[in-house]
């Protein structure tokens, strides 16, 4: 990594290699456990209306495919504001704009609750995207810079935060949105400003850096061949992602506790997978091996979810966050590691690439059911994930290399920072 790299994660960046151990995962400093804690609570925001979609549905008379607009209002947004994110960020700081995001969440959310028609509840979920990109992305930059243990350990309770998140977040939608829709939305508001209050008590104004982001940085990054191929395999996974997620609650047609019940346990898998079974299966078989495996395994579940009985669809849907943990942690490990771009800069790029996926899939699923059957969704989606694995095989030659590379850059300026102490 260059030599701007703790100026750019807003931390030091001493022993800092990518591949460094997980031990001190758990011993963090608690301006990092303020970041988490607020990242559990934003990345809840993203699976809390999935229990409650045909509630929506039916208290604002909408249909399925105006329903899931919810989803890409919030992630088109999501994806066009990660240009933007980095060049606040490097103008404002990593605090004040961790602050500005979760400030929009609470307005976003809150109003989401009040809304009148389903156009009115879109265009607010547009505004807690906007918020939700603004945090999320400087969170990840933060809890690389901040924590304890190298950015391995970080990455893990980053993906921490966002499994318990994906697994709470569809249990706070069952639980309060049993009483009314409306509820949820102003759930997560609360628990949003409680976010704020703890961000702003524990952590510290986080060193700007020396060079500011440019508005199109996180594009230029992507004319690296490795992240840009990590994005194109990330941008055909996430859309077999979000149709699971934005899709299924309408083919499941379940009460929201019981859809709340499936997707919690969907999100425990999740969560297990990517902090727990990700690292090690990673340690034995490779990266790429790893990701390709479970991508082809994901195609496969989602195929039997379109065409199984209702068991087996409920089955499949908890058995995919399996395969979805382990895809985003070694999403994650190689959109920060395979280029020599500042981590916020290449992880804005990623995911500005990724989101528009996240955005289509629930716009479009609801419209091929309806242009075919109720089974063709899943299929693209399992197209989608064969894919993912496609670019995978096809770039392995430049993501090894690329990575292979850096890891030994990383280990060189290591040893030149030990000796030079």
């Amino acid at each position: 990594m260059n030599s701007g790299t703790a100026e750019h994660t807003g931390g030091p960046a001493e022993g800092d290699t990518f591949d460094a151990g997980a031990g001190g995962l758990l011993r963090q400093p608690k301006a990092v456990w303020a970041t988490a804690g607020a990242s559990v609570v934003a990345f809840m925001g993203i699976g809390l209306v999935d229990p409650i979609l045909p509630s929506i549905a039916k208290g604002l008379d909408a249909t399925a495919g105006q329903v899931s607009l919810l989803f890409t209002s919030y992630f088109l947004i999501t994806a066009v504001a990660m240009l933007v994110t980095g060049f606040v960020s490097s103008r404002i700081g990593g605090r004040r704009t961790l602050l500005l995001g979760l400030a929009l969440v609470v307005v976003f959310a809150g109003l989401s609750g009040t809304s009148g028609s389903v156009g009115e509840l879109v265009g607010f979920r547009a505004g807690w995207g906007l918020g939700n990109a603004l945090f999320v992305s400087t969170a990840l930059a933060v809890i690389v810079g901040a924590a304890v243990g190298g950015s391995a350990a970080a990455i893990l309770l980053y993906e921490s935060a966002l499994g318990l998140g994906m697994a709470c977040g569809p249990l706070l939608g069952a639980l309060l949105g049993d009483a009314s829709w409306r509820y949820p939305f102003f759930g997560t508001a609360v628990l949003m400003a409680i976010g704020f209050l703890c961000i702003t008590a524990f952590l510290k104004e986080q060193p700007k850096p020396a060079r500011k982001t440019g508005l199109l940085d996180p594009i230029k990054a992507l004319g690296h061949g490795g992240l840009a191929s990590a994005a194109a395999s990330a941008f055909f996974y996430n859309y077999t992602f979000f149709t699971v997620l934005a899709f299924t609650p309408f083919v499941l047609d379940m009460s929201p506790y019981k859809s709340g019940a499936v997707f919690f346990a969907w999100g425990l898998l999740l969560a297990v997978f990517s902090v727990l079974v990700a690292p090690r299966l990673q340690a034995r078989f490779g990266s790429l091996k790893v990701l390709g495996g479970s991508l082809v395994l994901l195609a496969a579940d989602v195929l039997v979810l379109g065409y199984g009985s209702h068991t087996t669809a409920v089955v499949c849907t908890i058995l995919s966050g399996a395969f979805i943990g382990v895809n985003n942690t070694v999403y994650t490990e190689l959109a920060l590691g395979v280029s020599d771009a500042p981590r916020p800069v290449a992880s804005a790029g990623y995911n500005f690439v990724r989101w528009f996926a996240a955005a289509a899939a629930p716009f479009f699923a609801p419209r091929i059911e309806g242009w075919t059957d109720i089974h063709i969704p899943f299929v693209v989606a399992a197209v989608t994930a064969v894919l993912g694995a496609v670019v995978v095989l096809v770039r392995r030659k430049s993501l090894t290399h690329e990575a292979e590379e850096l890891e030994t850059r990383h280990a060189t300026e290591d040893s030149v920072a030990v000796f030079a102490n």
